[in-house]
């Protein structure tokens, strides 16, 4: 194939599979998908979802994409519940099926099982005929005309279709639960989404003896020296009760440069900054940054009832992977 084929060939295939997605939203079935939702949300168990090949990979994205928005669900296959998994499924659980015939053997073998049960099922199939349809309680058509597959065999279309399905009902179910992003990010604590979310200011911002700390009538040379021992590029300027005057920076030392000053008699409250800002070190890391961001500055102090318990700044946000 040439390069132009190949891009011929991928255009038809996003063509046809979008068109299929089209398909799909243009005959929705609102009777069926009102029931699946109310199975869905009212379920006490484990949503459990199942299939066989393809649609088994499908099954185990919808399960991973539901459990993490606020569902709890997971994959079992077909085949090993036939031969024991059928045990990690209980009366409790609703069951998701997955074929796009709706005749796979591993999956249909289950069905006497689960209507002895009492399970819920919804079915996702391709035919509405079709033995696993009707058993369902609820039956989700994510039938396809054509497979994007130029030989019409290799599931494509009929996989992007119940996919689609599969992450439209994760997502009803999110709203309909009133699943907040810091509830999505209990779900992905080692991810940056997990970080920014969950991390707070207290957690890594330098307090106690590490706070860069001077007094008001400290000279600037002794300013600069604790900014350069603490190493943050800043210091606080306190009052005798811990209270914040102010803050004395790189900037506001550039600007000294300009003046004609003794560095060795003047003191830092005549050059410091007074309008800081500060943050609570109980809100969130990503709260800080945006507040860096938005005033274009480098660190910030965090203050309990305007004493000063600790500082942060950009490079501690990038350590911990916030930025």
């Amino acid at each position: 194939m040439s390069q132009t084929d190949y891009i011929s060939s991928i255009q038809r295939t996003i063509t046809l599979e979008r068109d299929a997605v089209n398909d799909l939203l243009s005959r929705l079935d609102r009777d069926a998908l009102n029931k699946a939702c109310d199975l869905l949300i009212n379920c006490k168990g484990r949503i459990v979802i199942t299939g066989m090949g393809k649609s088994g990979h499908i099954g185990n994205k919808i399960a991973a994409t539901m459990a993490s928005t606020g569902s709890p669900s997971f994959f079992v296959h077909p085949g090993e519940a036939a031969h024991g998994d059928m045990g990690m499924i209980t009366a409790n659980d609703v069951v998701i099926a997955l074929s796009n015939s709706g005749e796979s053997g591993e999956v249909t073998t289950l069905l006497p099982l689960l209507k002895r049960l009492h399970i819920p099922l919804i079915a996702m199939t391709g035919k509405d005929d079709s033995t696993l349809a009707t058993a369902a309680d609820s039956h989700l058509n994510v039938g396809v005309d054509k497979e994007a597959c130029p030989l019409d065999l290799a599931p494509s279309s009929s996989t992007t279709v119940a996919l689609v399905m599969g992450d439209a009902l994760a997502i009803s179910l999110l709203e309909a639960r009133g699943f907040t992003a810091e509830q999505f990010a209990f779900s992905h604590p080692g991810g940056s989404l997990g970080r920014r979310l969950l991390l707070k200011v207290k957690t890594i911002m330098h307090c106690a003896s590490q706070i860069p700390k001077v007094g008001a009538s400290t000279s600037i040379k002794d300013a600069l020296m604790e900014m350069t021992q603490k190493g943050l590029g800043m210091t606080t300027v306190l009052d005798e009760n811990n209270g914040l005057l102010g803050i004395f920076t790189d900037g506001d030392l550039r600007r000294a440069l300009d003046k004609d000053i003794d560095f060795h008699s003047t003191p830092v409250a005549d050059v410091m900054t007074t309008a800081c800002s500060t943050i609570d070190p109980e809100k969130l890391a990503a709260e800080a940054l945006q507040i860096m961001e938005e005033k274009k500055i480098n660190a910030l102090v965090a203050t309990n009832d305007s004493r000063v318990v600790g500082v942060i700044n950009m490079h501690d946000l990038l350590r911990a992977g916030v930025i």
